[in-house]
């Protein structure tokens, strides 16, 4: 049996809460905020509680801790003073020096100088844009909420994109950002980050109009086996419709799809055998044809 812990927020230590939200809700997308305070001195910050919440209009939520003395973070009083937000991307070519500019410099201190980045000037805002960055909004702050009066506490800066720059290169024939191209990074807890690259970038395709025949109307057979994990068996659940007769008839004709139903008849337990052919259609993403088999056998009563 699974053991879970749970706690009570309030129970925690503030380090412990921390970690524990941190460590568990990721990976988070990085902004690089940039901002001018009211002498014109640039700042430059990356935040991990951090993404966007509309499109229509484009709307972007970062939150900014006070610090454990309650004071304000150079990010928040220049926002809250300027009322204008430069959010730059982070990917992983410029993920090390963006670490950088995490650090708790002193008030003025030129932090694109100190990470090594190339300051740019924007379009309808005032703070510079991050060259090597892939992607730069130019924002207006339409609201700043303070969420306590704790220190620590968190402050949402909610920013209007005003105007959008995205490199050319991380586009793909298709006229779509290519997630490979774009190469971004993720926050997890710690010190610890996760790169995109294309050992861990995988799609779904899964359009939410076209609407699912769900896991209720799998056969019970199927969500009781020991074989066909949630992964797998959500592949023939997302299907919109299930095969036709024809499509069953052709593969039916095919020999080895007639062995293989032979040799279902002369097993005891013939669920096994089947569910294992299942597993090896759908790694091979041959949905349609695992279906055919499971409503092939079922129509030969095998099943």
């Amino acid at each position: 049996m699974e053991t879970m812990r749970k706690f009570k927020p309030e129970d925690l230590t503030p380090r412990q809460r921390h970690h524990y939200i941190l460590g568990t809700v990721n990976p988070r997308p990085i902004c690089f905020a940039s901002t001018l305070d009211q002498q014109g001195r640039p700042n430059l910050a990356p935040y991990s509680f951090f993404n966007v919440f509309s499109s229509t209009p484009p709307i972007l939520i970062f939150s900014v801790n006070t610090r454990r003395d309650g004071s304000n973070k150079d990010t928040l009083s220049n926002a809250a003073a300027t009322g204008e937000v430069v959010i730059n991307l982070v990917n992983y070519p410029m993920a090390r020096q963006m670490a950088i500019c995490g650090v708790e410099y002193d008030t003025g201190i030129n932090e694109f100088k100190k990470g090594g980045f190339t300051p740019i000037p924007s379009e309808v805002v005032k703070p510079f844009r991050v060259k090597e960055s892939p992607v730069q909004f130019e924002c207006k702050v339409r609201e700043i909420k303070s969420l306590s009066d704790k220190p620590g506490a968190a402050n949402l800066i909610i920013a209007e994109a005003l105007l959008v720059h995205m490199h050319e290169d991380i586009f793909s024939p298709e006229d779509t950002i290519d997630p490979l191209k774009i190469d971004m990074v993720g926050r997890l807890g710690n010190f610890n980050y996760c790169h995109a690259n294309a050992n861990s970038v995988f799609a779904i395709k899964q359009p939410p109009a076209d609407i699912a025949i769900g896991f209720d109307n799998l056969p019970e057979h199927l969500l009781t086996s020991s074989i066909l994990t949630g992964h797998y068996l959500a592949m023939l659940a997302g299907v919109t419709q299930l095969p036709s007769e024809s499509e069953i008839d052709q593969l039916s004709k095919n020999d080895k799809v007639g062995e293989f139903l032979h040799k279902m008849q002369e097993e005891r337990d013939p669920l096994p055998m089947l569910h294992k052919e299942v597993l090896y259609l759908l790694k091979n993403k041959k949905v349609t044809d695992a279906w055919s088999i499971l409503l092939l056998a079922e129509r030969e009563k095998l099943v």
